[in-house]
């Protein structure tokens, strides 16, 4: 029996439709001929000139560097870094790619990942990316949070409120990832503070509120429910507020994951039980939804159609 086709869009590209095109090019080029065979050029050059037509918006580079490195052929960034040894761009998608595998290849992995991390940094010195894939490369192996700041210093200082980076931190810090309820509390709030205005990271402590619940649901699945409450505290009020006066209502330009962090908004909206307000932020979203963290609801895709429709 054919699957109902959903009427939502959830892939990890988000909104990039140039990004989305990448990979749906390459896609059919790996089913049918086999990474390259029959093609009158390289398979890596849609990657290629996809990266280069991204220049220095750091944000969406590591948008994109991270969802290559998971939707592509591994042959194919370590194709590109074999012909174009000297090429930035290639040497840090391959550091996503070895970074996102190393944890299924052991310690091997690990060092090579790493090896390919440094060489990218080295490559690209003003690019905060090739830090945030160590990071990511830190996180699966579980290094202490006190060695993974100094690399994500690393890249704040490259690009300063970087949203990758913070909420690659955040994640760190979670009682979900290696730190602790509080801690990850403490850098929410104290990141949403320092921003500028219009910055997208007024949604931290939206995003560690739900990490919180998370965590908590995961402890105990039966008081899941209970759970919930978390979201009738003065605390979540202020955050939603901050994030809608802070992010939503301003005039700045959208960013890479805007859709993710409007997913965010949404769903702490509903919670809250605040649907005159959550109207609006459903409007932008349109089909685009993301997994997390309507992943927290019983069933995902029906919660977000469900209020997408009553609030239309």
């Amino acid at each position: 029996m054919l699957r109902r086709r959903s009427p939502l869009r959830v892939g990890p590209e988000l909104d990039d439709h140039a990004l989305r095109a990448t990979l749906t090019e390459l896609r059919p080029a790996q089913q049918l001929h086999g990474l390259g065979a029959g093609r009158s050029r390289p398979s890596w050059e849609p990657v290629a000139a996809l990266l280069r037509d991204t220049g220095h918006d750091w944000d969406r580079r590591t948008h994109r560097f991270t969802v290559l490195a998971a939707g592509l052929p591994t042959a194919v960034s370590e194709r590109w870094a074999d012909n174009r040894p000297d090429d930035g761009d290639a040497l840090v998608l391959r550091a996503f790619v070895r970074s996102a595998r190393a944890a299924a290849e052991g310690r091997a992995g690990a060092r090579q990942a790493e090896q390919a991390c440094l060489r990218a940094a080295e490559a690209c010195p003003e690019d905060p990316a090739p830090w945030l894939a160590l990071m990511d490369l830190m996180y699966a192996f579980a290094v202490p949070v006190r060695d993974a700041v100094p690399v994500w210093t690393e890249a704040v200082t490259r690009a300063p409120w970087h949203r990758a980076a913070y909420h690659r931190l955040l994640r760190y810090l979670s009682p979900r990832g290696h730190g602790a309820v509080s801690e990850m509390l403490d850098f929410a709030g104290q990141g949403a503070d320092r921003a500028p205005y219009g910055s997208p990271l007024a949604l931290l402590p939206v995003a560690a509120r739900v990490e919180l619940v998370a965590h908590r649901q995961r402890q105990d699945p039966i008081g899941a429910l209970v759970a919930d409450g978390h979201w009738n505290e003065p605390g979540a009020v202020e955050e939603t507020d901050a994030a809608l006066h802070r992010w939503f209502h301003t005039t700045a330009p959208p960013h890479a994951e805007a859709v993710t962090d409007l997913n965010l908004l949404a769903f702490a909206l509903t919670r809250t039980r605040r649907p005159s307000e959550a109207a609006p932020v459903f409007r932008r979203l349109g089909s685009h939804m993301t997994p997390h963290p309507w992943d927290l609801a019983p069933d995902p895709e029906r919660t977000f159609l469900y209020w997408r429709s009553r609030l239309a």
